[in-house]
């Protein structure tokens, strides 16, 4: 299960040393219920899906990703790989964008922005996030 970002994971993205803008790609796996424990002054009350959960999240971030001049570019219905893991699914995929590797990381240093946090961890069962160059290849 990963749902937080390492200390080695997060020094690795910094080394990459993005120079543009980058894109996010987001895997999320819900829990069937929102697991509040770790956040109850963040619980409704009574009890969410993980989906309903991540929606609340969503709504909380959505301004501070404006603020930061990024944005939601893509978001849709995962399910099982066509090519990959049989045994993986991923009930939501979205890509977000940033300007620069500082937005992204001023955002998420964000005092009022990490106030909500505690949503997106009580929506997910796992996730992946794959921090995207867009300055690497140009194949068009």
């Amino acid at each position: 299960m990963f749902i937080e970002v390492t200390n080695e994971s997060g020094r690795a993205f910094l080394e990459r040393g993005i120079s543009g803008p980058v894109t996010m790609l987001n895997l999320l796996r819900f829990r069937s219920e929102a697991d509040y424990s770790a956040f109850p002054d963040l619980a409704p009350e009574e009890p969410i899906t993980g989906r309903r959960a991540y929606d609340l999240y969503v709504a909380h971030t959505l301004p501070f990703l404006t603020a930061a001049g990024g944005s939601l570019t893509f978001a849709g219905t995962g399910g099982d790989y066509l090519i990959g893991p049989m045994d993986e699914r991923w009930d939501v995929v979205m890509l977000v964008r940033y300007p620069s590797v500082q937005a992204f990381m001023g955002m998420t240093d964000n005092r009022a922005y990490l106030a909500g946090i505690g949503h997106r961890t009580a929506a997910l069962e796992d996730s992946r996030l794959l921090p995207i160059d867009e300055s690497d290849l140009r194949w068009t």
